[in-house]
């Protein structure tokens, strides 16, 4: 019995452990970029947060075409249809070359395609090792963008990703 009631304690600070996270590593997000199409229709949802010094970017997409699809922060706070090219480049704080590949890459906002299902969702959790939320954060803001293609992960300076399909102004939450 004994050992039993000892048990009790560890396993409720590790019930109230698992409680405190969300899902994503570091915590509660600390920036949320409402993804929506040029045409305004909500297709997801990258947040965005600090965890042991880079950022961590989840993303849940829905509604969109399905296969593979590079996706990117993008330098500033803006998503003007129809092209978004109001978002401007990729976020590259540190003037590296475009590309998890390329080694003289890659890029702060640079991060792996996400693969997209027949039924229009996604999901992906990526690592950004360059870069603060600050930084995203700087005068003009930042932005998520989808691409219609997938990145190749090397060609500077935007991997060859096609048009911008959806875009979200992150935010801080």
């Amino acid at each position: 019995m004994r050992r039993s009631l000892a048990l009790i304690p560890a396993a409720a600070l590790a019930l109230g452990a698992c409680a405190m996270n969300d899902g994503m590593t570091g915590g509660d997000a600390a920036a949320v970029a409402d993804l929506t199409t040029a045409n305004g229709q909500a297709v997801g949802r990258a947040t965005a947060s600090e965890s042991n010094g880079n950022i961590v970017v989840s993303l849940d997409a829905r509604n969109m075409p399905p296969g593979v699809h590079a996706v990117h922060v993008h330098t500033t706070g803006r998503c003007d249809a129809p092209g978004f090219e109001s978002a401007g480049g990729h976020w590259n704080p540190t003037n590296a070359q475009h590309g998890t590949q390329n080694p003289a890459g890659p890029h702060a906002g640079d991060m792996p395609n996400v693969t997209i299902a027949a039924d229009g969702s996604g999901s992906g959790q990526f690592t950004l090792p360059a870069g603060t939320l600050d930084g995203m954060f700087d005068a003009d803001g930042s932005a998520f963008i989808v691409h219609a293609g997938a990145d190749d992960l090397r060609t500077d300076p935007s991997g060859n990703a096609g048009g911008r399909i959806a875009c979200g102004v992150f935010r801080r939450s």
